[in-house]
């Protein structure tokens, strides 16, 4: 059974309610929880089975473990997790849940929401990688520069460039990224010019230059 309770959104993030009551195993969701599942207000009448069903496969275990501590202890607790709606569409919510009593102060079941944050779980999924794509096409444009000011001042082919500056890492235990950053830096500070010749000459061979890490 669920209970009318218009959705809450904000930014794509949808919150609904849902309370579990353990003498009766009986669960009640809100019109928002049934609809992240995938079910129009009304169309179905949740059960542990049917809770754990629509759980992603690699989190199952992990909630299913989570509702039998809150069985025993009837603890407050909070979990992020995947589910899958019947539509076959994954989500992903943050559950909170808190103890529900009766007038007694015995602990009789669970109350708490769902959030669903897919939209801004995505996100964020998208904004991590377009960082690392942006940082990784940085240190390859940053790197091919240095193999070409190799390449121009000792006329060399691309590939022996690039293997003098692997040496160079190499000798130094240092990453190529950092090597090809500082040479770049050190000799891009002059035109390509004999000057600029001895200061790649003394990069590539100085013993004593702190490289860091």
């Amino acid at each position: 059974m669920t209970r009318a309770e218009p959705p809450i959104g904000d930014g794509g993030v949808t919150v609904g309610s849902f309370t579990y009551v353990h003498t009766q195993d009986r669960w009640v969701w809100s019109d928002a929880v049934a609809a992240m599942h995938g079910y129009a207000p009304g169309a179905v009448e949740p059960t542990t089975d049917l809770v754990l069903a629509h759980k992603h496969p690699d989190d199952r275990a992990t909630v299913t473990e989570l509702i039998d501590r809150v069985r025993a202890e009837g603890a407050v607790f909070s979990s992020r997790h995947r589910i899958v709606d019947v539509q076959g569409r994954t989500r992903v919510v943050v559950v909170i849940g808190e103890r529900m009593v009766d007038d007694g102060g015995v602990a009789v079941g669970t109350r708490g929401f769902y959030v669903d944050i897919t939209d801004s779980f995505d996100a964020d999924v998208q904004r991590s990688v377009t960082r690392h794509v942006t940082a990784i096409e940085k240190t390859r444009s940053t790197i091919q520069q240095a193999v070409g000011m190799i390449r121009m001042a000792y006329g060399v082919s691309s590939e022996r460039a690039f293997d003098v500056l692997k040496w160079r890492s190499q000798e130094r235990n240092v990453k190529l990224r950092s090597i090809a950053e500082r040479l770049v830096a050190d000799v891009s500070a002059t035109p390509l010019s004999a000057d600029a010749r001895a200061r790649l000459d003394h990069f590539l061979l100085s013993a004593d230059r702190d490289d860091g890490g």
